[in-house]
């Protein structure tokens, strides 16, 4: 055993000059009180300041809190955290390789799937990080949006997960937001509502540029977290609901867990810019976004016949369009519109039924994760 008391310090190497610290001279005190970076007589910020957009109280200062319902979401958030290698991927692993395991219908629907959301979940990511977190001027959403990018991140982690354990073609199912015109379409009209926003020197500020951004909350929110994920959501359900990939299936149900979150934080915060600034909430205005919701539902129509042209039991494209007319209605009367289709049923109402996690595991083939209980959220 060494006997430390007998050791000698080993000499310290010289620091290299670019390490070294720099002396400082003691800042100078004049006598003014703003010194660019820092207004000193600005006073302390108060909730009454607070603004969802182009606010000039100060960003950093999270307390006092102005809407509660951002910090709670973001709270939500944290407590439902999970990782995609945590699900068992075995089950799914031996029903993909069997020859006679799914027919090829149900293997086209999974591949589509799995191609559209591939891409979407960073195409998402993108546009909170470039656009809406640089224009959403408070705090609090502002903690909100770091959580939901990182969940964002977590669900590409899940799709390169699940193709790896499968064996799927990368190439193929991560290009197919390029290759494939029903996943093309969708992503082309997402990038179109956006594409001014990619400018570095765009702000929001004026009537014009303010519906610019409330236009693009309302495609990533409405419309892509709102609609274009649910279809796939129901396909993957619906095979779960007959024990067919059930690893897949699981995961898309923690994924939809978050989606819902990320959906009613969206919801807020344009209901919120509204109150706020009632003058971006024209006839006109509401009737492009009425435009918007309605192309948007024919967009996911036709990729649902692209991805079940025969359709499997129990699902296939009409009913996926019904239900896509069910929830465009539901997303209009959320945000304040009027709806754009003809009053219809919802087809699928096990959905609520499958997006409930309280459920026993076997502790020998998946970690055991507590989730919060779902009933306080809205599922639709």
């Amino acid at each position: 055993m060494l006997d430390w008391s007998d050791t000698e310090p080993a000499a310290a190497a010289p620091i290299p000059a670019v390490l070294r610290p720099v002396p400082r001279s003691k800042p100078e005190v004049t006598d003014h009180a703003n010194t660019g970076l820092i207004d000193r007589t600005g006073g302390r910020v108060s909730v009454d300041e607070k603004r969802m957009i182009n606010c000039r109280a100060d960003v950093n200062q999270l307390l006092p809190l102005k809407y509660k319902w951002a910090w709670e979401k973001y709270l939500a958030g944290c407590n439902n955290h999970w990782m995609p290698t945590e699900v068992s991927m075995q089950a799914d692993i031996a029903l993909w390789k069997s020859r006679d395991g799914l027919t090829d219908d149900e293997r086209r629907a999974i591949k589509r799937n799995l191609g559209f959301f591939a891409a979407s979940e960073s195409l998402v990511a993108n546009n909170i990080v470039l656009a809406i977190y640089r224009h959403l001027t408070n705090p609090e959403c502002r903690q909100y949006l770091l959580r939901q990018a990182f969940e964002e991140a977590v669900h590409t982690h899940t799709f390169q997960y699940v193709v790896e354990s499968l064996g799927l073609d990368e190439g193929e199912l991560f290009n197919m937001y390029r290759e494939v015109p029903s996943i093309t379409d969708k992503a082309a009209w997402a990038l179109k509502q956006t594409k001014h926003l990619e400018d570095p020197a765009f702000a929001t500020g004026t009537p014009e540029t303010d519906r610019a951004f409330l236009r693009d909350l309302i495609a990533f929110y409405v419309v892509f977290e709102g609609m274009w994920f649910y279809t796939g959501f129901a396909q993957i359900l619906s095979l779960g609901r007959r024990n067919k990939m059930v690893g897949i299936a699981e995961q898309y149900q923690y994924i939809l867990r978050d989606e819902s979150i990320h959906l009613n934080f969206g919801i807020d915060v344009i209901n919120q810019i509204k109150i706020e600034n009632p003058h971006l909430w024209t006839p006109e205005f509401q009737g492009e976004a009425r435009t918007m919701i309605r192309q948007a539902a024919e967009l996911e129509a036709a990729y649902g016949r692209d991805t079940m042209p025969r359709g499997f039991l129990g699902l296939n494209a009409a009913l996926c369009e019904q239900y896509m007319h069910f929830i465009a209605n539901r997303r209009c009367a959320q945000i304040g519109l009027a709806p754009v289709f003809a009053e219809t049923e919802n087809p699928f109402p096990w959905m609520s039924e499958a997006m409930d996690l309280k459920k026993e595991k076997n502790f020998f083939e998946t970690r055991v994760i507590e989730y919060q209980n779902g009933g306080a959220l809205s599922w639709d």
